[in-house]
């Protein structure tokens, strides 16, 4: 993305909308109106970003309470807000569509199973409506992050500190992402530049997903 669209884009971050995403009952609620065609007159792209971790077991300790809790965050709350930015997108034929899923949506780890499923989920949620949409003028691709320094790492940190330092072992880089770093990757999927791109995954992860 150039550097004068990229600013564009930024300096309209102000007139974008947020649904906090802790409370999917809520999400439903606050999605069914979708402000921001009321306020702004359309929506032009949308950023689906739903992710809580599963507690840390092998399969055959985890709860239905915890695997539901995930699936409803990661998976269902992706899905309730695409459903509704569709249905104002199809109203102009135009729009782009950016689901987060995760580097556990395209390789396994241990003890992830809960958070895995629901982060494959969303790439196939993504890849179905591309084929859906593409001729209607509305792309949608996902963005799977590595490992990136969030607030949710750092409660991971202070639980499962040695499993994240043998995870960072094969990052190539050698280092933790930026949650800016991923931003970008998401405005460029967002932009003309990227087009010709539909349903695709892309693995922004400092190149854990080679191997």
């Amino acid at each position: 993305m150039s550097t004068p669209d990229r600013r564009g884009m930024l300096d309209r971050a102000d007139k974008a909308l947020s649904i906090p995403s802790a409370m999917p009952v809520a999400w439903h609620r606050a999605l069914r109106g979708l402000p921001a065609a009321p306020v702004f007159g359309r929506l032009d792209a949308a950023y689906n970003n739903a992710g809580v971790q599963n507690v840390a077991v092998e399969a055959a300790e985890s709860t239905r309470e915890d695997f539901d809790r995930v699936i409803s965050i990661n998976l269902r709350g992706v899905w309730s807000c695409m459903k509704f930015e569709l249905r104002q997108m199809l109203k102009q034929a135009n729009g782009a569509i950016v689901n987060c899923s995760s580097i556990g949506g395209l390789v396994a780890g241990p003890k992830r199973g809960t958070y895995q499923a629901s982060k494959h989920g969303v790439l196939g949620l993504t890849k179905s409506a591309a084929l859906d949409y593409a001729a209607r003028g509305i792309r949608i691709n996902a963005v799977c992050p590595g490992i990136i320094h969030t607030a949710m790492l750092d409660k991971m940190m202070a639980t499962q500190a040695d499993a994240l330092n043998a995870m960072l072992q094969n990052v190539p880089i050698g280092r933790l992402g930026r949650p800016e770093e991923i931003a970008s990757a998401v405005l460029w999927l967002c932009s003309s530049e990227a087009s010709f791109m539909v349903g695709h995954a892309l693995a922004v992860d400092g190149g854990y997903t080679i191997r």
